[in-house]
């Protein structure tokens, strides 16, 4: 079994790519399972074959700890960790080729919490993978580019697992997503960029984050994918087998 898990800041599509990646593969011959990490989501664009909220009520815990939704859910995450091996269980009968990992939508639940990076590293699995996700609607200023790149890189950091950055709602940025994947190649275009958009302290702390983070390897290139359309699944597809299969694709 190869596990992937999706993450992202909220809103960013993580729920919709994971639906995405379980037609794919399913489509092409694949056995694929889609594994729910989010206990507070009320609707999900595809059929869980492993769902937390089977474990942890936000409900409950609200009403028995007198919490709020947002200590509900911190204290959610925390006991979703217990339950790791009923988690397992549940995989291991299953046993797809493919375990997709809808993450949070509050993404500091999961990787900053040592909750997430426990599950991360208590699945059990022959290899694992994360796809980090630039949202487009958010990236399309220089500036908010590095914030989301310093972003990735921190997940990334505390995950510590191989990641593959994907820019999400293509159909929706229209030309925007040629300076955006330029950005994301070209320390020179980007710097330039952010001179033209900021000045004074704002320009210099986001030019000493983005030379950090081209230091550290990060500027390797987004794969732009639509979810509506489903441009850019093959692409990505193909670097998960990289990492996942050695580079054997599944058959489009």
């Amino acid at each position: 079994m190869k596990t992937i898990f999706v993450s992202g800041t909220a809103g960013s599509g993580k729920s919709l790519l994971t639906s995405k990646l379980y037609e794919y593969y399913t489509k092409n011959g694949a056995f694929a399972a889609a594994l729910n990490l989010d206990p507070g989501v009320e609707n999900l664009p595809y059929t869980c074959d492993v769902d937390v909220r089977d474990y942890v009520d936000i409900v409950s815990i609200m009403r028995q700890y007198d919490l709020g939704p947002n200590g509900a859910l911190v204290m959610a995450n925390d006991l979703i960790a217990s339950k790791v091996d009923y988690i397992q269980n549940e995989i291991n009968r299953i046993n797809p080729d493919y375990l997709i990992v809808d993450t949070p939508g509050q993404i500091e639940l999961f990787a900053y919490r040592s909750s997430g990076s426990f599950l991360v590293e208590n699945l059990t699995s022959e290899e694992k993978t994360n796809i980090f996700l630039f949202d487009g609607a958010l990236v399309t200023t220089p500036v908010n580019f590095v914030s989301i790149a310093l972003l990735a890189t921190s997940i990334r950091l505390r995950l510590n697992l191989p990641t593959i950055n994907a820019v999400t709602k293509t159909d929706l940025i229209g030309e925007k997503l040629k300076d955006i994947l330029q950005w994301s190649t070209s320390l020179r275009t980007l710097e330039n960029a952010i001179g033209k958009e900021a000045d004074g302290d704002t320009y210099t702390l986001a030019t000493n984050i983005l030379r950090g983070l081209n230091l550290s390897g990060f500027a390797q290139g987004l794969i732009p994918i639509s979810n509506v359309t489903g441009e850019g699944l093959v692409t990505l597809e193909g670097s998960l087998s990289r990492i996942l299969n050695l580079g054997e694709e599944v058959e489009d």
